[in-house]
């Protein structure tokens, strides 16, 4: 891995003491299954990034082995190698929320086999109680200090780090869609699979944590290879959550910004050009290397009793610049419940129902007006309204690591065109892991 930033981190980790029941090593498997139909639905035009008016089906299959390795007291490794194949509805085009979040638009038919994670996490113990973490994939079985901060380094999902979510996380077991698995506006820096490099510093005291990372963004929009000039192009964030207890149950809140530098396009100067020398605005035509996006968002959980849970997410972002690593979305709220099967004699059963809505800014909606395409929409003409999603899932436990889940969606204005649509998802998800 060409990854400087590694070595650097590596050499100037400070030592720090043992703690007691420490794994040494473990490795966790995972491998989820994805089928999904959309049947037909009101398409009175299409444009070349359109979702298809016909009926489709769709499937996603990945692997991924999580393997971690202490190699100091506090210092732990990681690696996960993974396997993905699969084919998305429509090729991955005409949605702002997408509803597979397992899918990615360098998904095929053929198995490909990749690094997903390579990283270094180093904990420097600064006092307090003791925490346990239990083992788990990319988690090592610890003790660590309730004040401490935490390094990381190396290749990662972001979301690993940024903008948890007891309850609207993981497209894997919970809900499936895009913008339901983070914030749907959070433009984050990630290749066109999800991952990264970069570094990252959290600070644990009590109920508080900081969070601040720098990691790096896609050579071009949407694409795999990265560019790992992080004092050039970059995604910066900043994460200050607090957990809390309200009638003797808890909580936590999350405010989010993040800040990316990249060779970006805005509509405006793409709009402008078109004016100039006429056709659809291209924003392919206009990219430039000093652009900046910018974001802000909050992320709220709460357990109204021991076997529900209520979440809520809220961000803007800056809509005048293109998407350049995540959904194609300028300002996103979601908010959903989260039950388990512990009051229908259940327990090990899950099931869960979201709302969400998804918005563009004037000049991104006057842009996919006037026929220009973006990477993930453009339907040739708009008539503008936001897109809203429900999604509601039923998971059973089939045993202790396999879990077969129900998935329902229906989106209203696919890719904000209120002249098509609505448009409804089935799926069938198979999960195991151990």
């Amino acid at each position: 891995m060409r990854f400087p930033v590694l070595g650097i981190f590596l050499a100037m980790l400070p030592l720090a003491a043992a703690a007691q029941d420490q794994e040494t090593w473990n490795a966790h498997l995972q491998s989820t299954y994805v089928w999904q139909r959309k049947p037909s639905f009101a398409s009175p035009y299409e444009g070349p990034n359109s979702l298809d008016g016909s009926r489709e089906r769709s499937y996603s299959l990945t692997g991924t082995a999580a393997i971690g390795l202490r190699l100091g007291s506090a210092t732990e490794a990681y690696f996960d190698p993974e396997v993905a194949l699969g084919v998305p509805l429509s090729g991955l085009l005409g949605l702002g929320g997408f509803t597979n979040g397992e899918l990615a638009k360098t998904s095929g038919a053929n198995p490909t086999f990749y690094r997903a994670r390579l990283f270094v996490r180093h904990t420097i113990g600064l006092g307090g109680e003791p925490t346990k973490a239990e083992s788990a994939a990319n988690q090592l079985a610890s003790a660590y200090d309730s004040r401490r901060v935490v390094l990381t380094a190396g290749n990662v999902s972001l979301l690993d780090i940024f903008d948890s979510n007891s309850y609207a996380h993981d497209p894997r077991t919970q809900f499936m869609n895009w913008v339901l698995m983070t914030h749907g506006a959070y433009d984050y820096a990630a290749d066109s699979r999800g991952y990264t490099n970069g570094v990252a510093a959290e600070y644990f005291d009590g109920g508080w944590i900081l969070r601040v990372g720098r990691f790096a963004q896609p050579r071009e929009p949407n694409q795999l290879k990265l560019d790992n000039r992080l004092l050039r192009h970059y995604g910066d964030q900043i994460e200050l959550s607090r957990s809390y207890e309200i009638g003797g149950q808890t909580g936590v809140a999350r405010l989010l910004a993040f800040r990316t530098r990249a060779v970006m396009a805005t509509y405006s100067d793409a709009l402008s050009a078109a004016a100039i020398n006429g056709g659809a605005p291209d924003i392919n035509a206009v990219r430039n290397d000093e652009r900046t996006k910018t974001g802000f968002g909050i992320n709220m959980e709460h357990k109204i009793r021991e076997d529900v849970g209520v979440f809520a997410r809220a961000m803007r972002a800056d809509g005048n610049t293109e998407t350049y690593a995540f959904a194609e979305v300028d300002r996103s709220v979601s908010a959903g419940f989260s039950f388990k099967g512990d009051s229908w004699q259940r327990a090990g059963d899950t099931a869960g129902i979201a709302l969400a809505a998804n918005f563009l800014s004037q000049a991104h909606r006057t842009y996919l007006e006037r026929g220009g395409l973006t990477f993930f929409l453009g339907d040739g003409a708009l008539r503008y309204g936001a897109e809203r999603i429900f999604e509601a899932y039923y998971s059973v436990a089939l045993r202790k690591s396999l879990r077969l889940t129900a998935d329902y969606q229906r989106i209203t204005n696919p890719g904000y065109n209120a002249d098509r649509g609505p448009v409804s998802f089935y799926a069938v998800r198979v999960h195991l892991e151990n």
